[in-house]
């Protein structure tokens, strides 16, 4: 009996102390954001708290049907309220607001020049790369390195993300849209598009990154096997179980105690690692022998940083194998989840899917899909990239996050000065100002991928785009869907060309429709599949459709 009283009286300090500590750092966090002089909103756990991250959807859908369930707490405490919020709260607050916090103040920015200011000092407002430790799995990054280290990696990343590169992954997004187009059109119905996509960047990042080429297989064929048996199961199991890599680490999951499951994840990680060990001794020997090979990542990695050990260091053999990683997690995942809010968005929007169809006949001109040309045709396909844009502008899979670090920035907003303290975090408010009336029309809600188009200024047109029309960009600073200034993505037009190849692949001569229910129009089914979109999205690692199985689709032939 005395040992439950020990451990109800520990148990009462623990809880008491952090109590305790949360108040203090809430009532110091308050006090700093107070002298910015600017509307603040105060919530009790950090965003950063990673057992809150687990949990925050399913305690606030709990409290929100309390009586004071309306607050700032069931408003901002939970991982993409960005997104649903929108321009709600910048419309109350104006374009600076502090989200006050137990551990870091959010200052959110919703002014375009403001938000470009930042961008471009990258010194003064840093990315917080404590946050993104985690990715640190098989190695520094470019997303966690900082200084000197980061300005290596990024020059070096800048070399692989190439025109060569990006003519690899055009043909190779080309050649699997058709495969996996064929795949779809065979089939009643379709409720993988999201896992059948997944398999598609997957397989266009194997040709681009590692120079390993892979048939499409569609989701209900795929047979499951031992991630130790070839390259491409170790990386999907790894980019698979992303969430479980990143939060457990690779040390906890070797653990021979764990669930068959968990084994087999580190046994992925095991085998990946290898491959990406096996590869790099290739292209170290070749390069030492001074043959060509391949133009994909790996071999430009090395190569990249090979040439640049004769001057000033290169990379070391972790940061190779963490910087493939990384280029593997950016693009994979998010590219991905675009894929299926795009598509999704298609089928909603009928006469979108006409205006593609209508871009890509003209610019085809009879050819099919395989006759593509990326140098030639990619610049034409303006309408099929305004699709991607107008998708992240709406879903932007990852925001961009910077942070002051040990000092007080200023920072001009709508003429006022304003001083940002120390170890605040900034964040641009990328769900307010892609939206925001401002800068986007009355129609800022509504998904309009000819928004980015514009009638061509006449004789400055791009002579090789369609006749008459130009990519429309809005004010520098209102879309940051690829983050911007020093550290903005380093494999934007990689993603861009997957994006317009597999668009112009699938929508040249099939359409896609929602599958109508019992006793629905075809109208209603669209509407349905909007609202889903706009319902079932939600963070996991990063912003997705949760369930799109929710809504099957069907291709049918123009």
């Amino acid at each position: 009996m005395a040992w439950y009283v020990v451990l109800l009286t520990a148990a009462a300090l623990l809880i008491g102390a952090t109590l305790v500590s949360t108040g203090v750092c809430l009532l110091q966090n308050y006090w700093a954001a107070r002298s910015m002089g600017v509307p603040i909103r105060i919530i009790p756990i950090s965003p950063l708290n990673p057992f809150w991250v687990l949990l925050d959807r399913k305690v606030l859908s709990v409290i929100r049907r309390l009586p004071f369930g309306d607050n700032s707490f069931t408003r901002y405490n939970w991982r993409g309220w960005e997104v649903e919020d929108r321009y709600r709260s910048h419309s109350e607050m104006g374009d600076i607001w502090v989200l006050v916090t137990p551990f870091k103040n959010w200052v959110y920015i919703n002014d375009p020049q403001a938000l470009m200011s930042v961008f471009r000092r990258g010194a003064d407002f840093p990315r917080p790369v404590f946050i993104n430790e985690i990715l640190d799995v098989f190695g520094p990054n470019i997303s966690t390195a900082e200084g000197e280290r980061w300005k290596t990696q990024r020059r070096i990343a800048t070399h692989c993300f190439n025109e060569r590169n990006n003519n690899i992954v055009w043909s190779e997004a080309v050649s699997l849209a058709n495969d996996m187009l064929y795949y779809w059109t065979t089939k009643s119905s379709v409720t993988s598009s999201a896992d059948d996509l997944r398999t598609l960047s997957l397989h266009v990042l194997s040709r681009a990154g590692f120079g390993k080429s892979f048939k499409f297989v569609g989701h209900d064929e795929r047979q499951s096997s031992s991630p130790s048996n070839s390259y491409k199961e170790s990386l999907q199991t790894v980019l698979e179980n992303l969430v479980l890599i990143l939060g457990l680490g690779t040390k906890f999951l070797a653990n021979p105690c764990l669930p068959r499951k968990l084994r087999t994840i580190h046994e992925a990680c095991v085998s990946f690692q290898k491959y990406m060990t096996s590869l790099y001794e290739e292209e170290k020997q070749a390069f030492a022998k001074g043959e060509v090979r391949d133009n994909n990542l790996m071999t430009s990695l090395v190569r990249a940083s090979q040439n640049e050990a004769k001057t000033s260091g290169g990379l070391t053999e972790s940061e190779i194998y963490g910087n493939m990683f990384a280029f593997n997690f950016a693009g994979h995942d998010t590219t991905a989840h675009t894929f299926t809010y795009a598509l999704y968005f298609l089928a909603a929007h009928p006469d979108v899917q006409d205006w593609l169809s209508e871009e890509i006949r003209d610019v085809s001109g009879g050819r099919p899909p395989s006759e593509y040309d990326y140098r030639v045709d990619f610049p034409r396909l303006k309408r099929c990239l305004s699709v991607m844009y107008e998708t992240i502008r709406l879903y932007t899979v990852v925001p961009p996050i910077k942070w002051t670090d040990s000092q007080a920035q200023s920072l001009t907003i709508n003429n006022k000065t304003i001083i940002i303290p120390p170890n605040s975090m900034v964040a641009p408010s990328y769900g307010s100002v892609q939206t925001d009336p401002r800068f986007w029309g009355p129609d800022s809600l509504t998904w309009k991928p000819s928004r980015w188009i514009k009638p061509s200024a006449g004789s400055h047109a791009d002579v090789l785009s369609k006749p008459g029309e130009d990519f429309n960009m809005p004010v520098r600073g209102a879309f940051i869907g690829w983050s911007d200034g020093v550290r903005d993505c380093p494999g934007r037009k990689f993603s861009q060309v997957e994006f317009v190849a597999t668009m112009a692949s699938l929508f040249l001569d099939w359409r896609v429709e929602p599958v109508v229910a019992k006793n629905e129009t075809l109208e209603r089914a669209q509407q349905r599949v909007e609202d889903l979109i706009r319902t079932d999205s939600g963070f996991v690692l990063l912003l997705q459709m949760l369930h799109p199985e929710r809504a099957p689709l069907v291709w049918k032939r123009r």
